[in-house]
């Protein structure tokens, strides 16, 4: 099969598709026939070994892919033969065959494509983490989403709109700003400014009416953490998603302290382990949502697995609106 292979870290464009064997199939394992793969803003990082974990090499990139599968290991009750699945994984999407376990996989609706699929799984699954399961928003709150038009920014919106929250999108383009607003945001802010240390408050208590913000939802890091942790109200919870900024910032434990605030983090993967039940619950809600229009993919553009240089380089450049997606040669 052909496939994404990372022999050794370096520039993203040092890296090339090649032949490899099909994924061994374990007894709780699903075997599905890739067409299209999710890109997230961590696979630039992956592949330079860049990222804050670093798989053993060599090793295939990417983590979400939606398709058919094409056989089931022995254990396998989830799904069968001829369905279509959309499944997350660590490693192994940029590839025309992947391994899954059946706990990570899900059969789509009738309605979902394949593109919709791979760009939907990681970021909604990460966005219900962090807003639901860490964050707990409820109706009536108002949530402050860094870094909004991205793929987790926006499913971040989408999720917390859907919760009955006032969302406040963080941005840094008039544009950006309204895409936000088109998926479910009540308000956004342009965060380009340079006083971003006193000035997101100011920002964001214009919009509220001079209202607390109850949470923040951050996948930006770096700067916007440290003046968004300064928004926030008494009581209030940051959940830290990633660090698409680039520096990984801290929070000092007295200011904490003043304000009675809680900053967690909320990493996707760990939860399928210790709460595999509840990751369960989690997708069904997801898929419910997808159902009734509450949460609506966005992809901005798709390029061929060949081409998957080209679309990590997009998404690591910036300015992607939403997810880019990669096609394997088949419907999507």
């Amino acid at each position: 099969m052909r496939a994404v292979v990372v022999n050794a870290f370096g520039p993203i464009h040092s890296h090339k598709v090649e032949e490899v064997p099909d994924p061994e199939l374990g007894p709780d394992d699903v075997l599905i026939d890739v067409h299209a793969a999710g890109v997230n803003f961590s696979d630039t990082l992956i592949v330079q070994g860049r990222y804050q974990l670093r798989p053993n090499l060599p090793f295939v990139p990417g983590r979400d892919a939606a398709g058919v599968v094409a056989a089931v290991g022995a254990g396998v009750t989830r799904c069968r033969p001829g369905d279509r699945v959309m499944a997350l994984v660590p490693l192994g999407a940029y590839a025309e065959r992947l391994a899954a376990p059946q706990s990570r996989c899900f059969v789509m609706p009738d309605s979902m494509g394949f593109a919709t699929g791979a760009a939907m799984y990681n970021t909604y699954a990460i966005a219900y983490v962090a807003a639901v399961m860490r964050g707990r928003v409820k109706a009536g709150e108002t949530v402050l989403v860094t870094g909004a038009s991205g793929g987790v920014g926006i499913a971040c919106v989408e999720i917390a709109k859907a919760k009955g929250a006032t969302v406040i999108a963080a941005v840094r383009t008039i544009d950006n700003g309204e895409f936000t607003v088109n998926h479910g945001a009540d308000h956004w802010i342009d965060v380009s400014g340079p006083d971003l240390k006193d000035g997101l408050r100011r920002l964001t208590s214009e919009k509220t009416g001079g209202k607390d913000i109850n949470i923040v939802l951050d996948p930006v890091g770096g700067d916007v953490f440290d003046a968004a942790l300064r928004a926030l109200g008494h009581g209030g919870r940051l959940v830290s998603i990633g660090y698409a900024a680039g520096r990984i910032p801290e929070a000092k434990a007295n200011y904490l302290l003043l304000k009675n605030i809680a900053v967690m983090g909320a990493y996707l993967d760990p939860h399928f382990t210790a709460e595999p039940e509840q990751m369960e619950r989690a997708m069904r809600e997801i898929l419910a949502m997808y159902d009734q229009g509450e949460i609506r993919p966005e992809i901005m553009e798709i390029y061929q697995l060949e081409n998957f240089s080209t679309a990590l380089t997009r998404f690591a450049d910036q300015g992607v609106q939403g997810k880019l997606v990669l096609t394997i040669g088949q419907e999507t």
